[in-house]
């Protein structure tokens, strides 16, 4: 079995990935950023994204690493959440959270539900990591700039970091600001430039990475 391909794959998938990469062409990516790649495409139908795609050095490898590891997936919406649980149930059971499990009914003055419930789960999460000797949490962030903001508040205030940070919030207002953010924290990342972005972006990321790490496994 080759690491793109699962012996449970549908035919039409598998169909897809072969003209994706006609598509495509050679991009230069290696076979983890390549798989991720083909995921986004083949869940938006639009080759355009793939010079948007941005990865820092080893961050599919750290985030695999993380998988297969046990490390929990916070995503910021029940649509990404949706989108990743299945694949997580179906490979390596990893824990999938939402963010608005710690959002408060209403939005803070001057803030948003999803920036206050990151001030509250970051915390949490990484503290029951450390004490169950798990690596740092997935974050995903495929609609709520707010929410990447706040984290990389609490990164920059000495929090633990991620073990990978899928930054891909979609829209205008206070997106760009973010990815920049994202861009020169550091941090192990797999980001969208641009407007574009969402749940099933993100989702497809998680979901290829997840994928690699059972193709792995014995």
């Amino acid at each position: 079995m080759s690491a793109t391909a699962l012996a449970s794959d549908h035919p039409i998938f598998t169909e897809s990935i072969r003209r994706i990469r006609v598509l495509l062409g050679e991009t230069g990516l290696d076979p983890l950023q390549q798989q991720v790649l083909e995921r986004l495409v083949h869940s938006s139908g639009d080759p355009d994204l793939a010079p948007l795609l941005r990865f820092s050095a080893q961050a599919c490898e750290r985030g695999l690493a993380a998988l297969k590891g046990g490390a929990v997936i916070l995503t910021d919406t029940a649509m990404a959440s949706a989108a990743v649980s299945p694949m997580a149930s179906r490979t390596l059971g990893n824990p999938v959270r939402c963010l608005l499990d710690w959002a408060p009914e209403h939005s803070p003055q001057g803030s948003t539900r999803s920036a206050a419930a990151m001030q509250s789960a970051w915390p949490e999460l990484t503290q029951a990591a450390a004490a169950a000797g798990q690596p740092m949490p997935i974050v995903v962030v495929g609609s709520a700039p707010t929410a990447l903001e706040q984290l990389l508040d609490q990164v920059e205030a000495g929090a633990p970091t991620p073990s990978l940070l899928i930054g891909m919030p979609v829209g205008f207002v206070g997106v760009a600001e973010s990815k920049r953010r994202l861009a020169a924290s550091g941090l192990d990342q797999i980001r969208l430039e641009g407007s574009r972005g969402g749940a099933g972006l993100v989702g497809a990321a998680v979901n290829a990475l997840l994928r690699a790490a059972r193709s792995d496994l014995p």
